[in-house]
């Protein structure tokens, strides 16, 4: 009468001292793993007690060559990342939550068993006891939602809602990203040093401003909103009527009003600085003409594109 009664009541220890064989034997596989267990048909059984006061986060995937999954290649080093990340948490919480791998060579049964078709797949198991059961009792798993893709941080951030603690995920140092940036800032350093001269030269601003305005008053920016063509079909490359142009009258025009520009500039700085005083009134008298000259086919440009335009000079 005695001896069932000293069973019964060792019952309870019994039961206890295997599930405490259980969760060290788990707690050393996954130190062994680096923070992740590398399951096979028998040790996803004993993850995934009935009984168990812990919870566990598996991967399934299929990382044999033979298989070609590429989206396992992927996600797989941002799985290890953060299961490395978990196990720098201190051990009261890191042991009560376990990252887990089981490939499909290594348990093909338990694929079968639970009807997965695809990988990667990221099942997430509640304790089922203790104080950490959820208060809905739920026992099915919860599924990884991949729709952030595969990087490591979405899924440090998503798991952490199934983690005794968060997980202390940090993203590497991007050196390749740093190593542009600063090859970038030193190549703009040096070509600062170089080209400040360039830029602090009133010549060069000159040069700038007066290009862009010739392009600007030549109808660039009209031709290029109407999308208009360099020529018409025919050949010609005057349109009439004031309300449409060419793309080759632009070159033209263009042209022109930078001849012009030479010219003034030659004749009110090129032309006072001649040291000899029958030198300097040539120029100006050959500039005088050349400006009169362009400013004549200027004008008759304009008239060949409106026959009323009431001005002409020589042509």
């Amino acid at each position: 009468m005695l001896l069932p009664l000293l069973l019964l009541a060792a019952l309870p220890a019994s039961i206890l001292a295997a599930k405490a064989g259980v969760h060290d034997q788990l707690v050393k596989l996954a130190k062994e793993g680096n923070g992740v267990i590398h399951l096979n048909a028998d040790t996803f059984d004993l993850l995934t007690s009935p009984k168990r006061d812990w919870s566990a986060s598996i991967h399934f995937t299929a990382l044999d060559k033979r298989r070609r999954c590429n989206p396992c290649r992927e996600f797989d080093p941002s799985w290890k990342a953060v299961a490395k990340a978990w196990t720098t948490v201190p051990p009261a919480e890191r042991d009560q939550h376990f990252f887990a791998t089981l490939d499909f060579d290594d348990g093909t049964t338990v694929f079968q068993k639970l009807g997965i078709a695809s990988a990667p797949v990221v099942w997430n198991y509640a304790a089922t006891e203790g104080p950490r059961k959820p208060a809905s009792a739920r026992s099915t798993p919860i599924a990884y939602d991949f729709s952030s893709g595969f990087d490591a941080l979405p899924l440090a951030e998503q798991l952490s809602s199934q983690t005794p603690v968060p997980i202390p995920y940090r993203a590497p140092i991007n050196w390749a990203l740093w190593g542009t940036v600063g090859t970038f800032a030193l190549s703009l350093v040096l070509l600062i040093r170089f080209v400040a001269p360039v830029l602090r030269n009133r010549w060069f601003w000159a040069t700038v401003v007066t290009v862009t305005t010739l392009i600007m008053t030549s109808g660039y920016m009209f031709t290029r909103i109407r999308g208009t063509p360099m020529t018409a079909a025919n050949g010609q490359w005057i349109a009439p009527g004031f309300q449409t142009q060419f793309g080759q009258e632009t070159i033209v025009v263009a042209s022109i009003y930078g001849l012009l520009s030479a010219s003034f500039l030659m004749l009110a700085v090129v032309a006072p600085l001649q040291s000899s005083p029958g030198r300097q009134r040539t120029q100006i008298y050959i500039w005088t003409v050349v400006i009169m000259i362009l400013f004549s086919v200027l004008v008759s440009f304009f008239r060949v594109k409106n026959r009323g335009y009431p001005f002409k000079l020589f042509l």
